[in-house]
């Protein structure tokens, strides 16, 4: 009996690559393309809203109360924070937001990031120039050193005010939204909100755009999920990636045009009036009226603290 040799691995397969060195001077690095980027940002949203579904169903706070009750008096507080004029005040609601969200057994960090990486910066950003003499007069305290038609440039201490209290409003503002949105589930949200008198369309509307968004999102990873196992070397540059998010949103306007009637099809047939549904029965309880006691008595002590620091 006549032995065979065992077939031999390619050398391409066998041979160790030459790993990128930190400092970038070993290799070359690949800049990744704008629609791997948008795909992981839209895996994050994804990501950020599983970990809000998992902290809306613990044992915390506010995961406790009726969806009216938080929905009411969690807007009765974001209007006294839009009506406050004094910067300590609304940074005693933005402390007040995070003690309730430890409470509510919330990540701060996760709960910080999502405030503060998004809407307050950009709005920091917006309002900016008018810290400047240029905009808002008063008494400059960070001189620039130019000069614009013979007067002299800075930041005044009247404009930060101003800023500071624009920024701390949109930051509490938001740091309520975040509260509701991560401590209620989407189906008791909606439900709530029904129960408020709101109207059925735009329950509907507004459930239904929010499915979708995850089933597209779903489609477009599958896309390029193919499109990649496809491609046999990478792309060097970004025609083939805007051809590719041209072709996609026309797929994707066609099967969501699809899908839409496939979906309201199905929930017609299973009884789906428009009227969001849960399992779990909305009780007032002494723990709603207490919460409902406390939020009036922050509103109207904030508002009393601003009014008096105001005259």
């Amino acid at each position: 009996m006549t032995g065979t040799s065992a077939p031999v691995a390619p050398d391409w397969l066998i041979r160790a690559e030459v790993g990128l060195c930190p400092c970038g001077c070993i290799g070359k690095r690949r800049r990744g393309s704008f629609v791997e980027k948008t795909l992981h940002g839209a895996t994050t949203v994804v990501r950020q809203t599983m970990f809000g579904e998992e902290a809306a169903t613990a044992e915390g706070l506010l995961q406790a109360l009726d969806p009216r009750v938080k929905l009411l008096t969690l807007l009765g507080v974001l209007v006294a924070a839009g009506l406050t004029h004094t910067t300590p005040v609304l940074l005693g609601l933005y402390a007040l937001t995070l003690v309730v969200a430890a409470a509510s057994r919330l990540s701060l960090s996760f709960f910080v990031r999502r405030v503060w990486l998004f809407v307050p910066l950009f709005t920091g950003v917006v309002v900016l120039p008018a810290t400047l003499n240029i905009i808002t007069s008063g008494h400059i305290v960070i001189p620039l050193g130019h000069w614009w038609f013979g007067h002299a440039i800075g930041v005044t201490r009247e404009g930060l005010q101003s800023a500071a209290l624009v920024v701390t409003r949109v930051a509490v503002s938001i740091s309520i939204v975040v509260l509701l949105t991560l401590t209620t589930p989407w189906a008791k949200l909606l439900s709530g909100l029904r129960g408020l008198l709101v109207p059925r369309m735009f329950i509907q509307v507004i459930g239904m755009a929010y499915r979708f968004i995850f089933s597209l999102l779903g489609s477009v990873d599958d896309m390029y999920t193919a499109r990649r196992s496809r491609t046999v070397a990478p792309e060097s540059d970004t025609a083939a990636g805007r051809a590719f998010v041209s072709a996609s949103a026309g797929a994707l306007l066609g099967k969501a045009n699809a899908l839409s009637d496939e979906v309201h099809m199905a929930m017609v047939s299973r009884g789906y009036t428009g009227d969001a549904r849960t399992i779990d029965r909305a009780v007032f309880g002494v723990r709603e009226a207490a919460w409902i006691a406390m939020s009036a008595l922050t509103v109207a002590t904030a508002l009393g603290i601003d009014r008096v620091a105001g005259r």
